[in-house]
């Protein structure tokens, strides 16, 4: 009898924890993440230089005192079109330098300007990030194809991100999300002076204590205006045409140079 009591004890025990924990697990997030920005297209025209962008957000369903004791962090990103990146690596052959290896990844970021509450390393752990593809280091790149020696992704993926860094593509600003208020926030990402045309995208995550809770994304559109526009319209919709031209100009420029510098 005492046996078959503490079955049924136990039994009703387990009956009662199953919906509590059930009730948990639901409660568990309670974090939403909302953004904004004051317009969905760019336009740039031949002089642009770069400007910043900047995005507000807030965190609805906080806990108070989480908050206070700094454990919500947030980083946000301005990533721009993606598309195949090619990565080549020249050796010196006869005295020449040449192109031996080469590596393309799948659908790379053109451009890539992040900011975050603080340095995003000490955010979440290595394995988190690299799950959702947050930081300059922990962007996906997938390697579809290689001319020579394929075995050095690590170093072709490095020179990669060196390249992009060098070049003004991408960028990074721990301390570049503040918060305005208890729960609002306003980030600044960088449009760089050669930012890519196309469809980018604003993404905001909201990491609790190391945890991944939530994310919010929103479509930015860029657009060449003006003279630029034209030209690059004609390049890519004639392009023909437009090689035909080019030429047509580049042989009537060397022809009035010879006659304005002609010496008699």
């Amino acid at each position: 009898m005492r046996s078959l009591a503490y079955a049924l004890l136990a039994a009703a025990v387990l009956a009662l924890a199953g919906p509590v924990r059930a009730q948990e697990k639901q409660s568990e997030n309670t974090e939403q993440l909302e953004i904004g920005i004051s317009t969905d297209e760019i336009a740039i025209s031949s002089d642009f230089r770069g400007a910043d962008l900047t995005i507000f957000g807030a965190i609805g369903g906080y806990d108070p005192n989480l908050l206070a004791q700094s454990k919500y962090d947030i980083v946000v990103a301005l990533e721009g079109p993606k598309d195949n990146m090619t990565v080549r690596r020249k050796e010196r052959v006869l005295g020449v330098w040449v192109n031996r290896h080469s590596m393309t990844f799948e659908l790379a970021p053109e451009s890539y300007s992040l900011s975050s509450t603080r340095n995003v390393d000490q955010i979440a752990s290595e394995q988190v990030l690299n799950s959702i593809g947050v930081g300059l280091q922990h962007i996906r790149l997938d390697p579809i194809g290689f001319i020579g020696d394929g075995s050095s992704v690590a170093a072709f993926r490095e020179a990669f991100l060196h390249l992009k860094e060098t070049g003004g593509y991408f960028q990074r600003d721990p301390g570049g999300v503040q918060f305005i208020s208890a729960s609002l926030f306003k980030a600044t990402v960088k449009l760089p002076a050669n930012v890519p045309n196309g469809t980018h995208v604003v993404r905001a995550q909201l990491f609790r204590d190391g945890v991944f809770i939530s994310e919010k994304a929103l479509p930015l559109r860029v657009v060449k205006t003006g003279l630029e526009q034209m030209i690059s319209n004609a390049a890519y919709n004639r392009p023909v045409s437009y090689g035909v031209l080019a030429v047509v100009l580049a042989l009537l420029t060397g022809w009035i140079a010879s006659v304005v510098f002609r010496k008699d």
